[in-house]
């Protein structure tokens, strides 16, 4: 019975997203215009709000504004940004909500009449999509603050050579490689489109949150208003960004056993109960039958989070 119910959910989600995937095909050449312009410049929040505001005929679109406020619609769109995700955010939401459903059918699938493990699999369905996104965040700004040093001094040497600051970040986004190049050509695209460079750099500040950034950009808006030799600074932040990369990179080598030895100490006993629970639940079962085990899985989950974020912060050294 239980599997009957799991592979029926199981057909309708495939079924939705089916009739999502049609009415998606069918109404791209609405947006067509508005994808083209959110993918070469950043718009104003107003005309985002307003474009998704506007009245579609089709009831995905109504379904899309009832799931995502206008608000929320806009935090996604920053998180899928500074991750370089090409999804909207009503397209997450419903990778999302697929993700919830699977993760709960299979594991209903897996351990049948057992619906604590099943809400368990939809809390896992529910997070694995943010933490996706969060780690190709924390992936792309690293490789991101990895570059800056080498682009700080192409730029400082394009300047010196006589071209303009525009010109400068136009040769950054030809000679390297992304995600430094996708970035400063964005820059060089919001510029020509009518944006001012202060404008187009506060913009990529808002996709990619680097500390060393916001340090180079602060230092060109300055520059920009008091005037100075910008080549000059730009050597000086390039020898301090790149000693910064340095130093973590020795900091990451010698703290790299400890993370990992956190890593395994966290998901050991949770990998542990999840196989007993699979294979030999009778065995596990007082654990959320008895209130005597639910105070032991609560307070031994209690103690897996704390000592993963305890190991986490002794690892995470600021330089």
């Amino acid at each position: 019975m239980d599997l009957t119910i799991g592979l029926s959910l199981l057909a309708f989600l495939a079924i939705f997203l089916l009739f999502f995937g049609i009415d998606r095909a069918m109404s791209s050449h609405t947006d067509a215009v508005e994808s083209r312009l959110d993918r070469y410049a950043s718009r104003p929040k107003v005309a985002k709000e307003a474009a998704a505001a506007g009245e579609a005929p089709q009831a995905v679109g109504r379904l899309n504004r009832m799931l995502v406020s206008p608000s929320r619609s806009q935090n996604i769109a920053t998180d899928l940004a500074q991750a370089d995700l090409k999804l909207t955010p009503q397209e997450y939401v419903m990778i999302n909500l697929a993700a919830v459903l699977i993760g709960f059918v299979l594991m209903l699938i897996i351990t049948p009449r057992n619906l604590i493990l099943a809400l368990v699999g939809g809390i896992v369905g529910f997070y694995a999509p943010r933490f996706y996104v969060r780690r190709l965040q924390s992936k792309r700004l690293q490789a991101f603050n990895n570059q800056l040093g080498d682009t700080l001094i192409l730029l400082s040497n394009s300047l010196r050579s006589g071209y303009s600051l525009l010109q400068s970040m136009e040769t950054v986004s030809k000679e390297l490689s992304a995600p430094m190049s996708i970035e400063f050509g964005r820059v060089v695209r919001e510029v020509g489109l009518g944006l001012t460079a202060q404008e187009a750099l506060g913009h990529m500040l808002e996709r990619i949150h680097s500390e060393d950034l916001d340090l180079v950009i602060t230092a060109i808006n300055i520059q920009h208003e008091v005037g100075g030799n910008l080549a000059e600074i730009l050597d000086t932040i390039a020898h301090t960004i790149r000693e910064r990369v340095r130093i973590k990179g020795q900091i990451r080598a010698l703290t790299a056993s400890q993370r990992l030895s956190g890593n395994i100490v966290a998901l050991l006993p949770i990998g542990v109960g999840l196989f007993l629970a699979a294979f030999n639940p009778s065995y596990v079962s007082a654990l959320w039958t008895q209130s005597c085990g639910l105070i032991m899985l609560v307070v031994g989950l209690i103690m897996i989070v704390s000592g993963y974020m305890v190991i986490r912060k002794i690892t995470a050294i600021e330089v």
